[in-house]
């Protein structure tokens, strides 16, 4: 009984097998804590990343929809410039301009009527440019303005006097019958108005090969000043031009440095400003300004190409690499007829047609020939 009576020791040197320690159990609750707010800082980052994208979407979104609207305000007045004679004339495409090779008919025109009616001057320049959305490249094919041709209905003459005969629509046909091309978009430039469009974007960047002194055509100073003027200046260097002297550049007729200088070589320097007026509109650049400008760019244009065709071609001229550029001339043998020189067209033409179409290797003009045709590519 005395054992029974004896009271019971408590020991509590250890812990129950199955129970947590206090310190454990704390250290779990601080890093499921950690866990929780770390998990919802991720969330609001996430968040915020997701906001500021979304944001910044609808911004480009809503900036390329008023970019549109001012583009289109200026494309409805360069299509009403075009009249239905000329858009028959024209081949209807298959599919999407982002996606099918399209043919253009560049024609310049100096201080004319944009809406290409007969009576006007000759055509200053021609020009056909097309897309090749496949190899990634645009080709240029420069047609001199002295090319002796058949033109429909009126005998034999030099073809830019198509225009002053029957305006853009018999410019077009005569084109089309000498090359034997379908042309899809047709775009009057008046080279007057031309230089505002290249000031708007900001100028063009041209790699001039050649030091470059012209005749003593449109000074651009006094009559005191001009007196004493000697002609336009290029260096052989890489050239950032503004709209004034990127015209003049594109217009030169006669180097007094180079004997050798010819239309064709002036045809050569058009296509450098037409890629970089291209290069140009495509850039990041000119879309940000695109709703402050859109409106203006096309005032030196007389075109049926649609806001949506307009914003093809960029995207279009944007993924071309002007690396890969094709540029190509049509020529010939040079002859006079009437007192007048003119250009007996080859044979070869029609084999530069279809190296400008992709159906065959470029070949460049055979040497020794000032006016041979031919192809080269790059910039």
């Amino acid at each position: 009984m005395a054992d029974i009576d004896k009271p019971y020791t408590v020991y509590r040197g250890g812990h129950d097998r199955g129970t947590v320690p206090q310190a454990q159990e704390d250290g779990e609750v601080k890093r499921a804590r950690r866990g929780r707010f770390r998990g919802r800082r991720r969330l609001r980052l996430w968040l915020l990343v997701g906001g500021l994208l979304l944001g910044l979407i609808l911004f480009l979104v809503g900036w390329g929809i008023a970019g549109y609207v001012a583009l289109q305000g200026g494309v409805g007045d360069a299509g009403k410039r075009i009249d239905a004679a000329t858009r028959t004339e024209l081949s209807a495409g298959d599919g999407a301009l982002f996606s099918r090779a399209t043919t253009i008919l560049l024609i310049g025109i100096d201080h004319s009527d944009l809406a290409g009616r007969a009576g006007n001057r000759h055509a200053d320049s021609i020009m056909l440019v097309r897309t090749d959305p496949k190899r990634h490249r645009i080709n240029y094919l420069s047609i001199p303005r002295d090319l002796y041709v058949d033109i429909s209905s009126h005998g034999r003459h030099k073809i830019n006097a198509a225009y002053q005969i029957g305006g853009a629509t018999l410019q077009l046909r005569a084109v089309k019958d000498f090359t034997g091309l379908e042309v899809n978009h047709v775009a009057v430039v008046d080279f007057g108005s031309f230089r505002d469009l290249i000031d708007a974007i900001g100028g063009v960047t041209v790699d001039n090969e050649q030091e470059i002194l012209s005749n003593r055509f449109d000074c651009p100073f006094s009559a005191a000043i001009c007196r004493d003027w000697k002609g336009w200046s290029f260096g052989k260097e890489k050239l950032h031009l503004d709209g004034r002297r990127a015209l003049a550049y594109s217009r030169i007729r006669e180097n007094r440095l180079d004997a050798g200088d010819s239309d064709f070589t002036r045809g050569s320097r058009q296509q450098q400003v037409v890629s970089a007026v291209g290069d140009r509109l495509a850039s990041v650049g000119t879309f940000f300004d695109l709703p402050f400008i859109g409106g203006s760019l096309l005032k030196p244009l007389a075109t049926d190409l649609s806001a949506w065709d307009l914003l093809q071609l960029g995207w279009v001229r944007f993924r071309a690499s002007s690396g890969k550029a094709l540029h190509c001339r049509l020529g010939g043998d040079p002859s006079t007829t009437g007192g007048a020189s003119v250009i007996l067209p080859t044979e070869l033409n029609r084999q530069v047609v279809q190296m400008f179409m992709g159906r065959s290797a470029p070949q460049p003009p055979p040497p020794g020939g000032t006016y041979q045709p031919g192809c080269t590519v790059g910039k």
